[in-house]
């Protein structure tokens, strides 16, 4: 099973946060507290199987944008900018709802105990167990952000789908992150979906970094004038489970984003580590 994925982007983002975690950290005072968020986000994903993929990147989202502090849930005011209308974030990032509702359920058994910010963490947690990921412990603790950064979310800090192999290099270089961090945590969009216009100019570009059968597939859905919003998964093969067909995928020019592709078939270090990863996911273990 390809399991180590969501191992590295869960727990290789929580280290943004400076408070002192610990996967007990609400086993006296709210017991119930991750059974009750589990129960919630098991749930809304039995509603609507792609939510685990819009869970999983809203952990992304929230993390990569001055740490994992829940600041992507907060909304505009006349005196903050909300991030939720960022670029990368703005009528694209999914699942908010859904943190309400088990926000509101660990409410109801502990009030004002567990933060929006461990609630997101451990949502996209049980998200990928629930579409054959691992379950493994999380690290809570965490508090929640007063203020939203809209400015960082716009100023790069968020991959742009049409990201050079140098700019998503450069980017999680300055979030601590190395090369192989970087294909491990692309490894997430072997889930979910993705709307035409981020991909679209690859279809009709004669790009010889995509193969003519997939690129012919994709325009059935995203014709050339019009069709913007319409979604296309972003692996063909198993689009709602956690598995390792991602890499197999780039290695066959079906990379569906620009900022996935790139990641093989330049030449570049990260071409062997799809490779690797194509052939034997386990080979990336944090603990090594």
């Amino acid at each position: 099973m390809a399991i180590f994925k969501i191992i590295v982007l869960l727990l290789s983002l929580s280290c943004f946060c400076q408070a002192q975690l610990s996967p007990t950290f609400y086993d006296q005072i709210c017991p119930n507290a991750l059974s009750t968020i589990r129960s919630s986000i098991r749930t809304a994903i039995s509603r609507e199987r792609r939510m685990a993929a819009s869970l999983i990147r809203l952990h992304f989202h929230d993390c990569f944008v001055n740490g994992c502090d829940a600041s992507v849930m907060l909304v505009a005011t006349p005196t903050m900018e909300s991030e939720r209308d960022s670029v990368a974030n703005f009528q694209s990032a999914r699942g908010f709802e859904v943190i309400d509702e088990a926000k509101s359920a660990v409410e109801s058994v502990c009030p004002g105990v567990v933060s929006c910010a461990d609630i997101i963490a451990v949502a996209a947690r049980d998200a990928s167990e629930y579409v054959g990921g691992p379950r493994y412990a999380v690290k809570v603790g965490r508090r929640d952000s007063t203020t939203a950064f809209r400015a960082i979310a716009d100023s790069g800090d968020l991959p742009s789908f049409r990201a050079s192999l140098d700019d998503l290099s450069d980017l999680f270089l300055r979030k601590g992150l190395n090369t192989r961090d970087l294909v491990a945590l692309s490894g997430a969009h072997t889930l979910g979906q993705a709307t035409c216009v981020t991909f679209k100019e690859r279809l009709y570009d004669n790009s010889s970094d995509i193969d003519a059968g997939f690129s012919s597939t994709r325009k059935r859905r995203c014709p050339a004038n019009g069709g913007d919003t319409n979604l296309a998964p972003l692996d063909q093969v198993t689009p709602n489970s956690f598995d390792n067909n991602y890499y197999r995928n780039l290695m066959q020019k079906k990379g569906l984003l620009a900022s996935d592709q790139v990641l093989f078939g330049s030449g570049a270090s990260t071409d062997s580590i799809v490779s690797e990863y194509s052939r034997n996911p386990s080979r990336c273990d944090i603990t090594n």
